[in-house]
């Protein structure tokens, strides 16, 4: 097994993050045979030349950003965090290049957050568990020196400055968890009974500390009963991919097993599907992300994420990753959490 040091984890994901997302953001919002008419067999699919990425990446580098500055201040804690990564978000808002077809909550979210004095748990959309939670998280399961309790409660808090829902919330904890497993090598074949141990673990828990009052702003009688709606959709969503595993069908669009990706859990299910399928083959299963007839930009993400952690930086062909948009910042924060 590779040693988690030379593998380089934190670019390997990165870069793969950006990558599926640009192979499936020309992709985004197509059926599965206009995708075969538009690129040709799947298995086929080439990065575009000028490989621009969607919001998914921006948004991703943003919490990475943030994540760094808060760590570079000290301990990681909530207020320490939330500031941070709270402005790269305004920034992301205000920027001419939020052009690639952001999400409505986080344009809503993000809208709340830029006005001073309003605490961030009244900006978050109560109500939505879109992908966009957790298809940015991946910098949480990679930095460094985190305990588990850190770094769930700041997947968590990032999500919820945007996604308040808590399968949301859930769902991205689940998400970073899973790319950390990944980065230290553990076995893909394990995968999915670990994150249904971690879920079970979780299932009890508001993380009070990092969410604060946020549980108050539904309609739930404890923070408990709040949290524990949305651990519950993501073992849901864990059923239905282990389902898809027991009799794997590679060429059936993914998002027919475990969902379409437009939230959160199935986001992640479908990402998880995709990489578990082709473990040893990270450029296919991109490929298979990306024709999907889901949320094919944010599904891909995930799964270059899942796969670059899994197999480190040189998972992904030199002449793919030399031209990704982002490069240098992408390459810069892997490079901080690989050292």
């Amino acid at each position: 097994m590779t040693s988690t040091v030379n593998k380089l984890a934190a670019t390997g994901s990165l870069l793969g993050l950006a990558l599926g997302d640009a192979l499936g953001f020309p992709t985004e919002f197509n059926d599965v045979p206009s995708i075969l008419a538009k690129c040709g067999p799947w298995r086929e699919m080439e990065l575009p030349k000028r490989a621009f990425v969607s919001d998914d990446t921006q948004m991703t580098l943003a919490v990475g950003r943030g994540l760094r500055t808060a760590m570079d201040r000290g301990v990681l804690a909530p207020k320490r965090l939330a500031r941070p990564v709270r402005e790269e978000f305004v920034d992301w808002y205000r920027s001419p290049e939020n052009n690639r077809a952001p999400g409505r909550t986080c344009l809503k979210a993000c809208s709340l957050l830029k006005e001073e004095g309003r605490v961030w748990q009244d900006a978050s959309q109560i109500g939505s568990k879109g992908c966009g939670a957790n298809m940015r998280v991946a910098p949480i399961g990679l930095a460094p020196g985190l305990s588990d309790e850190q770094r769930a409660g700041a997947a968590q808090l990032q999500a919820a400055l945007t996604h308040g829902h808590p399968t949301a919330l859930a769902a991205s904890d689940l998400t970073a968890h899973a790319v950390r497993l990944l980065a230290q090598d553990a076995e893909p074949t394990g995968l999915v009974g670990q994150l249904r141990s971690y879920a079970y673990d979780s299932r009890g828990h508001y993380h009070h500390e990092w969410l604060g009052d946020l549980w108050t702003r539904a309609q739930d009688p404890t923070p408990e009963h709040f949290i524990g709606r949305g651990w519950d959709d993501c073992l849901a969503a864990l059923d239905r991919l282990q389902d898809a595993l027991r009799t794997p069908s590679p060429e059936t669009d993914p998002c027919l097993a475990t969902g379409a990706g437009w939230i959160a859990e199935e986001a992640l299910a479908t990402g998880l599907l995709c990489f578990l399928l082709f473990v040893d083959e990270p450029v296919t299963a991109l490929r298979r992300a990306a024709c999907s007839s889901g949320d094919s930009d944010s599904i891909a993400c995930l799964t270059g994420a899942f796969a670059g952690a899994h197999l480190g930086a040189e998972a992904w062909p030199t002449p793919w990753a030399d031209r990704i948009e982002y490069r240098g910042d992408l390459m810069t924060l892997g490079a901080l959490w690989d050292a």
